[in-house]
C-alpha cells in the first residue's frame, strides 16, 4: 500500500547467541509484544488510539514506545510503497557464493555490497551458499551490468543463481506474538 508505514525490526543472528556472547535479551512482557505486534501491521497508527488497543494510558503508551526505540526494538519508521504502481521493476533473489571464506573476504564482499543501492537486503547465511541477496532493478539487462560490475570489482564472488520473482504470495509483519514464551507476562 502507498503510505502505508510500518516498524523494521531483524534479529541479528548474533542475537541469538546471547547465551554464548554473554549479551542479554531485552525483557518484554505481552503488551509490549502487542505495542509491537500492532504497529507492524499499523505503523500510522495514532498514539492514543495504540493505546486504546493494549488498555494503557496515552502517557504511559508513548513512554513504552520510547524505551521501545531506545532499546533499540523498534529501528525506524518506513511507508511501504507499491513501486508496480511507479515504474516498472525487477526483483531478483540472488544466492552468492565466495571463493574464499576467510574473514577478509566476507568484509569485502559486504562492502562492495553496500555500494550497491539496487541490492535492497542481503543476508550472510550458513549451509550450502554464503549469501542470499535481494535486488530491486528496472529490469533484467540492469540487473546483469550490477552483477557485471560486482565480477568487475573483485568482491570475491565465484558463483552466483539467480531467482526472478514472478509475483509476491505473501508479505506479512512477523509473528511477535508466538515469540515469546508462553506463562511470560
Amino acid at each position: 500500500m502507498i503510505g502505508m508505514i510500518t516498524t523494521i525490526m531483524t534479529i541479528d543472528k548474533s542475537d541469538l547467541r546471547s547465551h554464548e556472547t554473554g549479551m542479554s535479551f531485552v525483557k518484554l512482557d505481552k503488551r509490549d509484544v502487542a505495542v509491537l505486534s500492532i504497529l507492524s501491521r499499523e505503523g500510522r497508527i495514532a498514539k492514543s488510539a495504540l493505546a486504546d488497543k493494549v488498555n494503557l494510558s496515552a502517557t504511559a503508551c508513548g513512554e513504552r514506545l520510547a524505551r521501545l526505540e531506545t532499546a533499540g526494538i523498534i529501528t525506524g519508521y518506513q511507508a511501504h510503497v507499491a513501486l508496480r504502481r511507479i515504474a516498472p521493476h525487477v526483483t531478483v533473489f540472488v544466492q552468492a557464493e565466495l571463493g574464499n571464506h576467510r574473514a577478509e573476504a566476507f568484509q569485502r564482499f559486504e562492502a562492495v555490497i553496500a555500494q550497491h543501492d539496487e541490492i535492497v537486503q542481503c543476508w550472510a547465511l550458513g549451509g550450502g551458499f554464503d549469501y542470499l541477496m535481494q535486488v530491486v532493478t528496472r529490469d533484467i539487462d540492469s540487473y546483469q551490468r550490477l552483477m557485471d560490475a560486482l565480477l568487475d570489482q573483485q568482491a570475491g564472488l565465484t558463483r552466483y543463481f539467480t531467482y526472478i520473482v514472478t509475483k509476491s504470495v505473501k508479505s506479512a509483519p512477523l509473528p511477535l506474538s508466538m515469540l515469546l514464551p508462553d506463562g511470560e507476562d
